[in-house]
């Protein structure tokens, strides 16, 4: 459905079709029309389905920009995912020119209230924060016709429903409730029930990714080997732009610091950071100085950052819903991803549970070796070598080229020359500490998913789906195709797609390196 069939007014859908959007996602054609029509609704929706536009739209459209009052209120769980509905909102009205104001812990307060005296349309916030500006009275929702309750199960796990109930309590009791969850926990539906008037139910169901565009793998190994293994794959695949979930914050510094070691352009962002750090982390990756995102689930919950090519996991999670919004990040608007599970022995139960929830198996995959890996980087940095050759402007070197060609072969030169642009990143050793594996959830009865089952194991290249440097005729360390087609996944030579121009390697500088701006955009989580 077109968004011009939704019932928006004039100046909404020019900021929409200004923003490039003409297909609504199915959450947005089925949520607009029952909230313009002023009715509550719950909508059970994950990251990624345009949640944001699917509210922020028929609330912006209730707004009477001659009223300077606070009339729409949207609490989010975290500082990021509030931040970024509050320019998402911003974007969708330029139009209308309604004000948006965003409140959150860890900033000025008082600079918040210099704003929030400014008399903007609607606010977006916290549960903390907003509850502090509610009692020195510098936030007042006597006039909210919206109340807007986005990613309710997070703010359950965080601990936020008490707060979140308080501040409805502020709301008048005449009000619109669109409430938007990706699970539907029992207190999640008893504010439904206690704050709701008769909710019209909005389910899209996203677990299932039998249909998704996301190559999906696990490496099962020791927790001592993950970082090699996926240094090395790094290497093999040359993933464009990289989020990497680790379990704990410890766990995220020391990834982040070692990849940085290694020479790749990564960092971390954890629930530690300043909200100055955290901003400056986002605004790196967005403009391409780093190209590796290291996160902890809280604290990546919420961005919506497309472009991404690959997802590793370096810690399975212990929700399988989480799985789901993890490897979210990827495989977008209508591009292939692939999001690759580190797991160890006593953690295969977890990846059967993720496999019942998702209806979509994994394939197991043989990491690449270090001759492999090495392969992929000279492949990179020939490449690189290429580029720079055919962008011309070597005039001036001719001569001095000259007197190195008196004294050395050419050969010699030009291994000289890609060495000193790659690097075998496996000479740094890294040590990640250690973390206790999540309890055991049955093991792997039948056989299960380890070395003896049916899928195949992770020995030798004629395993069920793993890296199969060779089987296709090429080096060991080409992709798919032949070359850098397909989704960059390295293996599986039965699965070739498409041209082998679909998708060039990127060169090893660039993923080390950083570049320039990518096509790629942070936005709300949706």
């Amino acid at each position: 459905m077109k968004f011009s069939e939704l019932g928006l007014a004039p100046e909404l859908l020019k900021s929409v079709e200004r923003l490039g959007f003409e297909e609504a996602t199915p959450v947005q054609a089925q949520t607009i029309p029952l909230a313009l029509e002023g009715k509550d609704v719950i909508g059970q929706a994950q990251t990624g389905t345009g949640k944001t536009a699917a509210f922020g739209l028929p609330m912006l459209q209730k707004i009477d920009i001659n009223n300077r009052a606070v009339q729409g209120l949207v609490i989010a769980p975290t500082r990021e995912l509030a931040i970024q509905t509050q320019e998402e909102l911003f974007r969708l009205s330029r139009d209308k020119k309604v004000r948006v104001q965003v409140v959150y812990g860890g900033a000025d307060i008082s600079r918040q209230i210099r704003a929030l005296k400014d008399a903007p349309h609607i606010i977006v916030g916290t549960p903390g924060r907003l509850l502090d500006h509610i009692k020195r009275k510098t936030l007042k929702l006597n006039h909210v016709e919206t109340l807007v309750l986005d990613e309710g199960d997070e703010m359950l796990n965080m601990g936020f429903i008490d707060d979140i109930e308080t501040i409805i309590n502020e709301v008048p009791a005449e009000h619109q409730t669109l409430l938007f969850s990706a699970t539907m926990p029992a207190p999640i539906k008893r504010i439904g029930v206690r704050y709701m008037k008769n909710p019209e139910h909005v389910s899209i169901k996203a677990t299932t990714l039998s249909d998704s565009l996301i190559e999906q793998f696990f490496v099962r190994c020791k927790d001592f080997e993950k970082f090699d293994i996926m240094t090395r794959l790094f290497d093999v695949q040359t993933p464009e732009l990289t989020i990497i979930f680790g379990r704990t914050k410890r766990r995220v510094d020391e990834i982040a610091k070692g990849l940085e070691m290694r020479g790749y352009r990564a960092e971390g962002i954890h629930g530690d950071l300043s909200q100055q750090k955290r901003m400056s982390v986002l605004k790196a990756f967005k403009t391409g100085k780093i190209d590796i995102l290291v996160a902890t689930d809280v604290a990546a919950r919420g961005l919506d950052i497309s472009g991404v090519t690959h997802v590793y996991n370096y810690d399975i999670p212990q929700d399988p819903e989480s799985y789901v919004h993890r490897i979210g990040r990827t495989g977008r608007a209508g591009k292939e991803g692939v999001s690759v599970s580190f797991i160890t022995p006593n953690e295969m139960g977890y990846l059967r549970v993720i496999e019942d929830l998702t209806k979509k198996e994994m394939t197991p995959l043989r990491p690449p070796t270090n001759a492999e890996a090495f392969e992929g980087q000279i492949k990179a940095s020939m490449e690189e070598a290429s580029s720079i050759i055919d962008a011309n402007g070597l005039e001036i070197y001719e001569k001095a080229a000259a007197q190195l060609l008196e004294t050395y072969t050419a050969e010699d030169i030009a291994a000289s020359f890609l060495k000193s642009i790659s690097k075998d990143a496996a000479a740094v050793p890294v040590k990640i500490t250690p973390e206790r594996p999540l309890p055991s959830r049955g093991g792997s009865k039948g056989g299960g998913k380890g070395g003896s089952s049916s899928r195949g194991g992770y020995k030798g290249k004629s395993s069920g789906g793993g890296y199969r440097g060779n089987r296709s005729g090429g080096k060991p360390g080409e992709r798919r195709g032949g070359s850098a087609s397909g989704s960059g996944a390295g293996y599986s030579s039965e699965k070739k797609r498409g041209s082998s121009d679909s998708r060039r390697s990127k060169p090893a500088s660039d993923r080390r390196q950083g570049g320039g701006d990518r096509n790629f955009t942070i936005r709300n989580k949706d």
